[in-house]
């Protein structure tokens, strides 16, 4: 009983902490673009991911998962993920066919999502994995970042970011590939429910 009651809510720790991270995003891309503060962004980064890490914790730890929870975690990730992308493109830290092929990925998922709501079905389970690739992602990140200070670790951190981003990527596009091929079998398996006219 306990779980539908939360399931309902709207004001939890979790939301309020991935409402955090949402409006971090914009702060972000000032500090990025238009301040070069790299430093304080860096900082923002990190603690993106120790929130990130801390609202699904918690969600469990305080029984306090909610379908909105379980649809904003996911969107603030790649929200963060493409705008912090994009920002990098922007400043030359990644290279362009790497921006290419994560958002290739992020716009063939989201077309899938139109086989699952033909079928009023919902969108499938996180792939454990993804949540990995994505880890590794947004761990890279920073340490791209990192490598493009003045301090004694910036070599270390053009090294060790992009070992993550290449692992990352890899991954992520293996899990995009996991995702489309359940797509596709729920389109073969399961006939589109017929909309009917007002």
């Amino acid at each position: 009983m306990l779980g539908g009651v939360f399931a309902d809510r709207i004001l939890t720790v979790p939301n309020v902490l991935s409402v955090v991270r949402l409006l971090g995003v914009p702060l972000l891309v000032w500090l990025l673009l238009v301040r070069h503060a790299d430093g304080w962004a860096f900082t923002l980064l990190i603690l993106s991911g120790v929130t990130d890490f801390l609202d699904g914790k918690l969600a469990r730890l305080l029984d306090q998962s909610s379908r909105l929870g379980a649809l904003l975690d996911p969107f603030v990730d790649r929200l963060y993920l493409v705008t912090t992308v994009a920002a990098f493109l922007i400043r030359g830290i990644i290279p362009w066919w790497v921006v290419a092929i994560l958002l290739g990925r992020e716009l063939v998922l989201t077309l899938t999502l139109v086989i699952y709501k033909r079928r009023d079905l919902p969108p499938p389970d996180v792939i454990y994995l993804g949540k990995a690739a994505t880890f590794a992602l947004m761990s890279a990140l920073p340490w791209l970042l990192a490598g493009e200070m003045d301090w004694p670790l910036d070599g270390f951190g053009r090294a060790f970011g992009g070992a993550l981003l290449v692992w990352g990527t890899t991954v992520y596009v293996w899990t995009g590939v996991l995702y489309t091929g359940k797509a596709i079998a729920v389109a073969r398996s399961i006939p589109a429910v017929p909309h009917q006219s007002a």
